[in-house]
């Protein structure tokens, strides 16, 4: 493994007042990339020469200082040795910080983690999602797993992330953590944030992600048919615990919002236009993305239902909503009940606004894309399969249209 290496004294400062000495610095280039220290010394300008590096005279001030010089020389030039038998990457920053023996000789990767997770922490409800959060909390911990199992060790440093180990994580994630594609290469993402913090502060020389391509599976996405969303809401149930979990899912059915935006919706976030219609706008928790959603006669009426509640009279919430597991275990004890095939999740309802309520009844996927509070269009895309007997009716329509044309 090749390496350009060169070290240079020089003076820092203004070097214009007579008899006034400035600080020596070293200046360490590995492969074009440059870092400096201070060496704690100081010469007057006069009686330095800049081309070999070294005070003028042969007086004991002059030995003394250029004796120093080449110890500081001679140990940086062992430290350079020792890291290129290591046949590993290596940066200016790195030998600076071995020579100055500043807390960790090398950037670890565990550790790196944790500090970029405890800052991520602190701006949970400002930049980020509680949800983003926990996802990068968990990465780390698949991190950390995989490190312990292929390396014997609890931390490495940052700089022997490689290809190969990037590819080992995927296949440790796939097999050994049983990850489907798609939530295995979302790890790695999120792990890949980590290494180039590393690569932008020049605690690994090249990024180990440069040849290594992300390519996430199309999924077809379950959603609920017209009969099944009405046998959904037609049911019977007894019981308040499966009820308020049935008339949450059939909420987000309607407005097309995440569980987490019904579960930190509240009644200010409901307005009443000139026509006496009722609308919500808010903010999708998870992009910070405003949207606006006209309620259907089907949402009101959940709505109106739950106004009287403890919670909904306190202005906590517009409806009481059990947490995200319990409301998923409760919905396939519903699907049971209303025969529904189908893994019914708290998603999925989104899933059923986009496709069912909105784009087979004729709403344009841009409106659609605004209610959900997509930056784009292709993420609407992502959710809303237009099913084929919309685009049977679409065709209808244009044929009936090229008929009375040609006649």
């Amino acid at each position: 493994m090749n390496h350009s290496f060169s070290q240079l004294f020089y003076l820092k400062g203004k070097h214009f007042q007579k008899d006034v000495k400035v600080p020596i610095y070293l200046r360490l280039t590995v492969n074009g990339q440059r870092t400096e220290l201070s060496i704690s010394r100081k010469v007057d300008p006069e009686k330095w020469n800049a081309r070999t590096g070294k005070m003028k005279g042969t007086n004991l001030e002059a030995n003394e200082l250029n004796s120093y010089l080449d110890t500081v020389r001679n140990k940086i030039n062992k430290i350079h040795a020792q890291l290129i038998d290591e046949n590993k990457p290596f940066t200016s920053s790195d030998i600076k910080n071995l020579y100055v023996g500043k807390g960790e000789k090398l950037k670890m990767l565990i550790k790196l983690f944790d500090e970029h997770n405890q800052q991520m922490e602190k701006l949970v409800g400002i930049e980020f999602a509680l949800g983003t959060y926990k996802r990068y909390h968990t990465t780390r911990s698949h991190v950390a797993e995989y490190v312990k199992s292929e390396y014997r060790k609890n931390d490495i440093p940052v700089r022997d992330v490689d290809l190969k180990f990037i590819k080992g994580f995927e296949y440790f994630l796939k097999i050994t953590k049983e990850c489907n594609h798609n939530s295995a290469l979302k790890y790695v993402n999120n792990f890949k944030k980590i290494i180039r913090i590393a690569v932008g502060n020049d605690w690994i020389s090249k990024d180990p992600f440069y040849n290594y391509k992300v390519q996430f599976k199309t999924v077809e996405r379950e959603f609920l048919s017209k009969e099944e969303l009405q046998a959904l809401i037609d049911k019977e149930i007894e019981g308040d615990r499966l009820n308020v979990v049935r008339d949450m899912f059939v909420l987000c059915c309607f407005t097309g919002l995440a569980y987490v935006d019904i579960q930190s919706l509240r009644p200010d976030e409901i307005y009443q236009n000139e026509e006496g219609g009722f609308y919500i706008k808010s903010k999708r928790t998870k992009t910070d993305t405003g949207f606006t959603i006209p309620l259907l006669p089907t949402a009101v009426a959940i709505i109106e239902k739950y106004k009287d509640h403890p919670k909904v009279v306190n202005k906590d919430c517009v409806i009481p909503v059990l947490s995200n597991q319990k409301s998923n275990s409760y919905l396939k004890e519903i699907a049971d009940r209303c025969n529904i095939k189908k893994n019914l999740t708290t998603h999925l309802a989104r899933h059923t606004f986009a496709t069912t309520v909105t784009l087979t009844n004729g709403v344009p996927i841009e409106t659609v894309g605004k209610m959900l509070g997509h930056k784009n269009l292709r993420t609407t895309q992502h959710y809303a399969k237009i099913i084929d007997s919309k685009v049977e009716e679409d065709m209808k329509v244009l044929r009936e249209k090229l008929e009375q044309f040609s006649s």
